[in-house]
């Protein structure tokens, strides 16, 4: 019986062991600040594998917003959107965009905004876009709705965004205007 307790005990460490070194690992490669993780990010892929690990929808910050517009609510500074680890659409968006024409001008990082005036409200989405090999990606990790988020493409324009958008989004199916917003 003593025998069988000491072996399961060997057993656990092997699994325990790796386990902790890893985590160790994991937790000191993640940048503690923008400045940093600028440093280290690569390639649109590194901040794509960043906003899909850390970055969360604000739901509070969203219901603060409804109906004022990124105007009379600004997007948040890409520092404090790395720090809060969290915003809405537009934070989400200027911090793709900035961080993106940081890494790599090549990009082309754009701000578009995505728009469907109805009799109550007009829905307005912000998006990031870029170039890679000539063609256009939308990187969408401001929303709520899990099969929106992540990078959609290669396009070879917004119009065929629109179709995916208009396809796959939950709650709006047209899309009445796609434009590039360049306040931010």
């Amino acid at each position: 019986m003593e025998f069988r307790i000491q072996r399961s005990m060997n057993g656990l460490r092997f699994i325990l062991l790796p386990l902790c070194v890893f985590l160790l690992f994991a937790c000191a490669t993640t940048p503690s600040t923008y400045e940093d993780a600028i440093s280290q990010w690569k390639s649109y892929k590194d901040v794509a594998k960043w906003m899909s690990w850390h970055f969360s929808y604000d739901m509070q910050r969203y219901n603060e917003t409804v109906g004022k517009g990124p105007l009379r609510f600004p997007p948040r500074k890409p520092q404090e959107t790395f720090r809060l680890r969290s915003g809405v659409c537009y934070d989400a968006a200027v911090f793709a965009k900035a961080t993106l024409n940081r890494i790599d001008s090549s990009y082309v990082a754009k701000i578009v905004v995505i728009e469907d005036p109805s009799d109550s409200y007009v829905f307005q989405h912000f998006v990031c876009s870029f170039k890679k090999d000539g063609k256009l990606f939308i990187m969408d990790y401001g929303t709520p709705h899990r099969n929106m988020v992540g990078i959609h493409g290669p396009y070879n324009s917004l119009d065929e965004y629109t179709k995916f958008f208009e396809r796959n989004h939950p709650i709006v199916n047209h899309v009445n205007s796609i434009y590039y917003w360049t306040l931010y």
